[in-house]
């Protein structure tokens, strides 16, 4: 059996999507699995296929993630390193050190906190420094 393109898989019926993911993946579909995302997990496999398969480093993220590890999804940071951030008209400036982030002299353990202490709100640390992009 060839893989199917995107297209095919647009317009195949639950028997035609279950027969590609039994072809693709050597195993069972899982229970209650939808329609709608049996078609989306098909279609990302072919494509991921196609492209020569998924990022060594995306493989590693899961294969860590599925361990039970703790996997960090910010760029990574060095000792040294410094961030800078506008808000409220005042420049505010974080150094990376090995004991945390350290901002106005005081030592933080992650960079959520350093953002609730300059805004006085719940944010994520590393989307309020610019270090994710926002969807």
């Amino acid at each position: 059996m060839k893989l199917p393109t995107v297209a095919e898989i647009e317009t195949m019926d639950r028997a035609a999507l279950i027969a590609a993911w039994d072809h693709l993946f050597g195993t069972p579909v899982p229970k209650n699995l939808s329609r709608s995302f049996l078609r989306r997990f098909v279609a990302f496999e072919v494509q991921s296929r196609q492209r020569g398969g998924l990022l060594r480093g995306f493989v590693a993220d899961l294969q860590k993630r599925t361990a039970g590890a703790q996997v960090n999804s910010s760029p990574k940071l060095k000792p040294g390193d410094r961030l800078l951030r506008e808000w409220n008209g005042k420049t505010h400036i974080v150094e990376i050190t090995e004991a945390g982030y350290r901002w106005n002299q005081e030592v933080y353990p992650s960079l959520s906190s350093v953002a609730r202490a300059i805004t006085g709100a719940r944010w994520s640390g590393p989307r309020f420094f610019g270090l994710k992009e926002t969807r």
